[in-house]
């Protein structure tokens, strides 16, 4: 096993431990959600807080979701064509779509900069009254989430890499 490989290794194990972390966030947010139906139309009663916090759950499940996601396979693809595809050719679809990701990555995290720090520096909240106060910590979340799909990408393309190589 090469180091490359070995360091794809790592960033897998440690993506796992953030994709279980996400799961747990899934049950709160069917909580939540449930909660939220149940006290509109059983009790008519609603609230803002608790109306903001579903999407303030379902942030981080989509943006740390997708790494765990293309860590199993779940990812899109045209499975169609894909399985019809020789082993290398395979390899090599997934490097150059790793590579692609890691692109985008880079540029929703370039892109988001700015925004993110705008957030933070008037600790912006909830336009709505009664709403979650600290909005910044959930916009932080796109470049991190997106770093974390980084990573994640760059695991593929040195599996995917090695695969190629191996494959004649």
């Amino acid at each position: 096993m090469t180091g490359g490989e070995k360091l794809a290794g790592g960033i897998d194990s440690f993506i796992d431990v953030v994709g279980r972390i996400t799961a747990w966030s899934s049950f709160a947010l069917a909580v939540v959600m449930g909660s939220n139906v149940l006290l509109r139309y059983g009790f008519s009663y609603g609230s803002v807080w608790a109306q903001e916090l579903e999407w303030h759950l379902m942030a981080p499940i989509c943006l740390f979701g997708m790494s765990y996601a293309l860590r199993h396979g779940e990812h899109v693809r045209v499975d169609v064509l894909y399985d019809t595809f020789s082993p290398k050719t395979k390899a090599l679809v997934n490097l150059i779509a790793a590579i692609l990701a890691m692109l985008l990555s880079v540029l929703v995290i370039r892109l988001s900069w700015n925004y993110v720090g705008q957030s933070w520096s008037m600790s912006e909240g909830s336009a709505n009254p009664g709403g979650i106060p600290a909005r910044y910590i959930l916009k932080a979340l796109i470049p991190l989430g997106f770093a974390l799909f980084f990573v994640q990408s760059l695991a593929e393309a040195i599996r995917s890499y090695h695969v190629w190589r191996r494959a004649g």
